[in-house]
């Protein structure tokens, strides 16, 4: 089958029109205002500690807990972090009550800020509670940045005296969220 001169010149022709387009001009200035927020979400801490793991006389008892938490040391992610917020969840099922303090600490154990945490005695109902979100923005994010260690300290509150044979858990966790900007 042979194709007619009309069909030919009417490819070439709409081959041509498609040469051409409308185009601007570009702005490579845009560039500089280029910005990233992204955030992230990953777990902070978490411990679970069975009550037989607690024991005590009835009396106030404290059973501290550091550790390391390096984040910070990393430049890129200290120097664009722009807020961060904490949330925290506490189950206790045993029959005690508890105060949970979070102790945020220097290179030097030194506290700069401590966050609390008034943990009521198992009752038979399930007893998970979800604690206010802690922010940290301005001053305190600058605290939050100074941070080397997390240190958690348990008060066991008085009450009936626990020992080997007590049942329940005393479980935390808690996630972080942090918000940065890439200019």
């Amino acid at each position: 089958m042979k194709s007619s001169p009309s069909s030919k010149i009417s490819i070439i022709l709409f081959s041509v029109f498609l040469l051409f387009s409308c185009s601007s001009d570009l702005d490579f200035n845009q560039v500089n205002d280029f910005k990233l927020e992204p955030v992230f979400v990953a777990n902070l801490a978490y411990f679970d500690i069975p009550a037989n793991k607690l024991e005590d006389d009835g009396s106030t008892n404290i059973y501290p807990d550091v550790r390391d938490f390096d984040i910070f040391k990393n430049k890129f992610f200290n120097e664009r972090l722009k807020k961060a917020e904490f949330d925290f969840e506490i189950e206790n099922n045993i029959n005690r009550s508890f105060v949970i303090n979070m102790l945020l600490l220097d290179a030097e154990n030194k506290i700069l800020q401590t966050i609390s945490f008034t943990v009521p005695s198992y009752k038979g109902t399930p007893n998970v509670i979800k604690y206010p979100t802690e922010v940290f923005e301005n001053a305190r994010l600058d605290l939050l940045k100074q941070t080397q260690k997390i240190g958690f300290v348990v008060i066991i509150a008085a009450g009936p005296p626990l020992n080997s044979e007590s049942t329940g858990n005393l479980k935390l966790r808690s996630s972080a969220t942090a918000y940065l900007v890439i200019e």
